[in-house]
């Protein structure tokens, strides 16, 4: 297990007699079932559904703290903590690339809709209305996404550069990558017709095996 510094991401505390109804509106999150001490993953959408933010909404007895990267806010924190390694740190890196964990700009941004992620695990269709539901939803029910976010194992430890297209047939295109051990884990959209776990494609000559995220 590792620590990572996170003092630099941007926190908001929301209080008052109206913050669920206001987080439960404004957020994917089922603010109304989220237990006191616990947190969960999710995201603030636009109208159309597509990614604003990706955070982490905190329950803290009368209040609700919600974290988002730094780019994404003003940053505020005290000093790390002991021991804690900078996000830019390659075992950091490898091990957010294993866990299908999003970075807003680079794996996810206006872009993209929610279900094309790993967000898509923390979705909860049961809850009430919120920002960007509608289109969300229908494309659930017709289950109609075009894309997916998976990992990719690839043949040798060259990264690859965040862009880079698949080779034909297959299509899609990398966001992130690094070197793990003799491979190279990387995450990249691929299109319905070749997002099946266990698929072997090609990027720049090199062989590539489809992994659902996580690891």
């Amino acid at each position: 297990m590792i620590t990572v510094d996170r003092t630099s991401w941007g926190r908001l505390r929301v209080t008052g007699g109206d913050r669920v109804r206001f987080l439960q509106g404004l957020t994917t999150i089922n603010v109304e079932a989220l237990a006191e001490g616990s947190h969960a993953w999710g995201a603030i959408l636009n109208p159309k559904g597509r990614v604003l933010s990706v955070i982490d909404l905190a329950h803290a007895g009368d209040s609700f703290v919600v974290t988002c990267e730094a780019a994404l806010a003003e940053p505020i924190a005290s000093g790390p903590g002991a021991g804690a390694l900078p996000q830019s740190d390659p075992a950091v890196e490898r091990l957010r690339i294993r866990a299908g964990f999003l970075r807003y700009g680079v794996d996810v941004d206006v872009d993209h809709f929610p279900f094309e992620t790993p967000l898509a695990n923390f979705l909860d269709y049961g809850k009430g209305c919120y920002v960007g539901q509608e289109p969300v939803f229908r494309v659930h029910a017709q289950g109609n996404a075009a894309r997916m976010l998976r990992g990719l194992t690839i043949e040798g430890r060259e990264p690859i550069a965040a862009g880079t297209a698949l080779t034909p047939p297959a299509r899609g295109q990398i966001t992130s990558s690094i070197a793990d051990g003799e491979f190279t884990r990387a995450l990249a959209y691929l299109h319905r017709s070749g997002w099946e776990p266990g698929q072997t494609i090609q990027i720049e000559g090199r062989p590539a095996t489809v992994h659902e995220l996580p690891w």
